[in-house]
């Protein structure tokens, strides 16, 4: 591969980078100042954040099932079974539940934003709000970042007491776990920041699935191609995104809090 070639490469993903952030910086001012109707908000909230329950909920409580038995066989060689369920709730609360509901969600929503949006540009309909008076960042993009940021956190919840919840069925009714000394230990090496950790990232990952959802929906080519490369775009750079941050973010928020 050329060295043209690198640099033409470099220069679009540089001009892409930059083009994400003004649409972030457009998207954030038009949320502080709430220029959109509750009723595409609470519209949003539904598609993204109640029809994404089914998906969420059953890789919770898979993940769950999964990492207790796995975690169960590890640590019984050394006799320390009843941690079982600590290990599995502090993975879930801050690593597992929220970057399993970013990229379940991304893999669901992402694709759909995308497709949404990206078929309104090449029907010219975005065209038809700028001569209507209406901003697309307004009507298109502020609901799904709200909806987003606000579901996330939610679905996290409901993806980690189902995962735990799971893995204590898997432990103590398959695996023989003894109850007590496991929901002991569960509670006693789980502390209120490893939720609240899994919180902030779940509400950061929203924002990326949906800036990066409509950024490819608005800059979609022309054509059924173009719409369907956009979606298949916007699955893989958010899912990716997530991974990245989520290393990031735990060395950060894992200095902040424990200062606290």
């Amino acid at each position: 591969m050329s060295f043209f070639v690198l640099k033409s490469r470099f220069e679009v993903m540089l001009a892409g980078l930059g083009q994400i952030s003004m649409l972030a910086r457009d998207a954030v001012t038009s949320l502080l100042t709430w220029k959109i109707t509750w009723r595409d908000f609470l519209y949003q909230l539904y598609f993204i954040g109640v029809k994404s329950q089914a998906v969420v909920l059953i890789t919770g409580a898979f993940t769950g099932m999964v990492l207790g038995a796995q975690t169960y066989f590890q640590f019984h060689k050394v006799k320390m079974d009843t941690a079982t369920l600590a290990v599995v709730a502090v993975s879930m609360c801050s690593e597992l539940g929220p970057v399993l509901t970013g990229l379940m969600v991304a893999g669901r929503v992402g694709a759909a934003m995308a497709a949404e949006i990206g078929t309104m540009r090449v029907t010219e309909q975005i065209d038809a709000l700028r001569t209507l008076a209406t901003h697309p960042v307004d009507y298109l993009v502020v609901p799904r970042l709200a909806a987003s940021m606000a579901a996330l956190p939610l679905l996290m919840v409901e993806a980690i007491i189902l995962g735990i919840g799971a893995s204590y069925v898997v432990g103590i009714y398959v695996l023989q776990i003894d109850p007590v000394y496991s929901w002991y230990n569960m509670l006693h090496f789980t502390h209120e920041i490893d939720l609240v950790e899994g919180l902030v990232k779940a509400f950061i990952y929203g924002g990326i699935i949906a800036l990066i959802g409509c950024y490819k929906g608005l800059t979609c080519g022309l054509g059924a191609e173009g719409v369907g490369k956009a979606t298949t775009e916007a699955v893989v750079y958010s899912s990716i995104t997530i991974l990245i941050v989520n290393f990031f973010l735990t060395l950060t928020l894992g200095k902040i809090l424990g200062l606290m």
